[in-house]
């Protein structure tokens, strides 16, 4: 019996764990001081009334022998698929319902979807990055190659036509950076993909935070991506599912690599691996996309949103520079006065009580910068905000 010892190859996850130490002796330290956490990218508003009904509504559902559900479809119920493409649909995206795989998560998929290609594939993937795209590669032995993400080009790095990359990630809205892609940046990654035969995994995790219309939501607005790309999408962050788990990947059928269709490549894995997701959890998620749902989730989405423009705006006033806050809810801050990452968070700690996310713990681009999140109450994200004006 042998193991996979490309696990030996994954780096500890100290980042979160260090945080988190870090945390509990501060507060074991200074149990006076109230410590405001702006670093967790969890969300802290409650689900939608509208959600919460149809949760309830489906639960009664089934607990009566005419509606009760046992096992559904592997690629999701069709009034969820059929939503979802509706939605697209207003953004001019025209897919079909059978393009639509319905997941319990984007990070699950993003994850799952190396099944259909072959370890030989090499990677490419940002610095910084979500280490999600780093560590599932690792695990299958793939090579992979980092983007240079910078400071200069905006942490969105474009294409080199000298690197030949079979998988490319690409996150927009990103995380950590909340760095935004232009229809002309996708479009030259997408021309790229289109050249060198390439597969782009296009994680649109945050497109809901997206407020303007000449910014892409989706990288099927790119022509040709349908023949390259393959999109995650979840409701984590659109409408507070983290706890509830449910998302969605889009596989289109003009999607042909080697004379197979990786549509049915993924619909075969899907059936093989994965017996769906709950019932109960996909009447809450069509929920969302009812004329009161999306009311409801606009609302939770423009409270982040407006913490995030509370905290761009207090870097705006301290002449500190970012990426993030306006079509994002992260903020990637430049440490002042060449701080090192987890040195600004000692001093955020320390000196304020304030917690964020160390820009060194998603890759060597990341020293120097820090993240912080929208995701918070706003009284203590306004609270954050006035005692960090007070120290820098």
């Amino acid at each position: 019996m042998n193991i996979n010892k490309n696990y030996l190859n994954l780096e500890d996850s100290y980042l979160f764990s260090t945080i988190a130490k870090k945390v509990a002796e501060f507060t074991k330290n200074n149990p006076d001081k109230q410590l405001i956490k702006l670093g967790i990218g969890d969300v802290t508003l409650p689900l939608a009334p509208v959600v919460v009904e149809a949760i309830k509504k489906a639960a009664d559902e089934m607990g009566v022998q005419a509606t009760f559900k046992g096992y559904g479809p592997e690629q999701g119920y069709a009034f969820l698929r059929e939503a979802i493409q509706k939605y697209y649909g207003r953004k001019n995206v025209h897919l079909a319902s059978d393009e639509i795989f319905i997941s319990d998560g984007a990070k699950s998929d993003l994850g799952n979807i190396l099944d259909i290609f072959d370890i030989d594939n090499n990677v490419l993937v940002p610095d910084p990055v979500y280490p999600v795209y780093v560590d599932t590669n690792t695990m299958a032995g793939r090579k992979i190659i980092y983007a240079d993400a910078n400071e200069k080009n905006g942490f969105l790095p474009l294409p080199d036509e000298n690197i030949k990359c079979d998988i490319i990630y690409i996150c927009s809205p990103n995380n950590p950076t909340g760095a935004v892609y232009t229809k002309d940046g996708l479009r030259k990654w997408v021309d790229y993909a289109l050249k060198n035969d390439s597969i782009i995994l296009f994680d649109a995790a945050y497109e809901c935070f997206i407020k303007s219309n000449e910014l892409p939501n989706s990288i099927y607005e790119i022509e040709g991506a349908e023949k390259c790309a393959i999109e995650f999408c979840s409701f984590s962050k659109t409408a507070g599912f983290t706890g509830t788990r449910c998302g969605y990947t889009v596989v289109p059928k003009a999607l042909i690599k080697q004379n197979c269709s990786l549509n049915k490549f993924w619909l075969r894995r899907q059936t093989t691996k994965f017996n769906g997701v709950p019932y109960i959890v996909q009447r809450a998620a069509e929920a969302i996309f009812s004329v009161e749902g999306q009311k409801q989730i606009l609302e939770n989405i423009q409270y982040y949103s407006e913490n995030a423009k509370i905290i761009a705006d207090t870097m705006d006033s301290k002449g500190i520079w970012y990426t993030g806050g306006k079509h994002s809810p992260y903020i990637w801050l430049k440490c002042p006065n060449n701080m090192k990452s987890w040195e600004f968070f000692d001093y955020l700690l320390n000196k304020i009580a304030l917690v964020g996310t160390p820009g060194s713990g998603f890759g060597k681009n990341g020293e120097g910068y820090f993240r912080l999140t929208s995701f918070g109450n706003r009284e203590k994200t306004i609270e954050a905000m006035e005692r960090f004006s007070n120290l820098i």
